[in-house]
């Protein structure tokens, strides 16, 4: 499979992510962040792993933990955390600079260089996502923004760290370890911070499976499968496109006004996204010298 396709795969995963808002508004039951956060992650690392039926071993154990905190327990426990105490534009701004992040992680760990135009691209982004997101009336609590920034770099790291760990099976397989762990890690967080779930209703359900199954399962498949495949800082920047879903579906399906801002923010996103993926593509192999005719 060529890279093209490569980077439509992997855009998808953040596509599908945006719509985690929508199906949570409009679908689920309010106020249990962390328990839907652990229905979204253990049920479908637990029907992966039956799928694949290969466990981690040796020190696959370790590692398929700490890649399950980080992109998943950590990241959405914080990610919720500033969601509550944030408004959504001011989290989504954080989160964005989880690209410049990635940037600086994988030159420190992977040994990447660091690229003036990749880092341009990662500002552009930014930028784009506060046009599209923010508002005039948006207040700032350090203790969401410091969740905030926690959480962009937990996802970062584990980003990284998901490529230099590169373990010898698929990645439904590599998926499913994450999962699984991440959302068992959730459990405890789950049960001491909030209450038991009201009884849940046919839409209840529906938004659960959902978000486990193509938000959690399809899509963290790809991106893994992404993160093996493509430059870090590449795949970080198509997070970019999650806001951009968020934004055209509270448009269409919960009547939000779209203004000129917004529009302006999309377009530059879209371009710090063309930009990252043509400064990070790989050069072309160089010709075959010609052999000389005999003299």
């Amino acid at each position: 499979m060529n890279r093209g396709s490569d980077l439509l795969l992997t855009a998808l995963a953040p596509a599908i992510w945006g719509s985690t808002y929508v199906v949570t508004t409009l679908m689920l039951p309010q106020d249990y962040p962390l328990t839907v956060a652990m229905l979204r992650a253990l049920p479908a690392g637990l029907l992966l792993l039956l799928a694949v039926r290969q466990l981690p071993r040796g020190i696959w154990w370790l590692r398929a933990f700490i890649l399950g905190a980080l992109n998943f327990s950590v990241f959405w426990a914080l990610l919720f955390v500033a969601a509550y105490r944030l408004p959504g534009g001011v989290a989504a701004t954080l989160g964005a600079i989880q690209p410049l992040v990635v940037i600086l992680l994988a030159r420190s760990l992977l040994g990447t260089p660091v690229r003036g135009l990749s880092v341009l691209a990662a500002l552009g982004g930014l930028g784009g996502v506060a046009l599209l997101v923010l508002t005039p009336k948006a207040a700032l609590d350090p203790a969401g923004i410091a969740a905030g920034l926690t959480s962009a770099a937990s996802m970062a790291l584990g980003t990284v760290l998901s490529r230099r760990w590169q373990p010898p099976v698929s990645a439904l397989t590599f998926t499913s370890w994450q999962l699984t762990a991440g959302g068992i890690l959730l459990v405890p967080l789950a049960l001491a911070a909030e209450p038991a779930l009201p009884p849940l209703t046919v839409l209840n359900v529906t938004g659960i499976a959902y978000l486990g199954l193509i938000g959690a399962a399809l899509t963290y498949v790809l991106w893994f499968r992404g993160v093996a495949r493509l430059e870090p800082a590449v795949v970080s920047s198509l997070g970019f496109l999650s806001p951009i879903t968020a934004v055209l579906l509270g448009w269409g399906l919960l009547g939000q006004h779209l203004s000129a801002a917004q529009i302006a923010g999309m377009a530059i996103v879209v371009a710090s996204v063309w930009l990252s993926q043509r400064v990070q593509r790989p050069a072309p192999p160089a010709p075959a010298a010609r052999a000389k005719s005999p003299a």
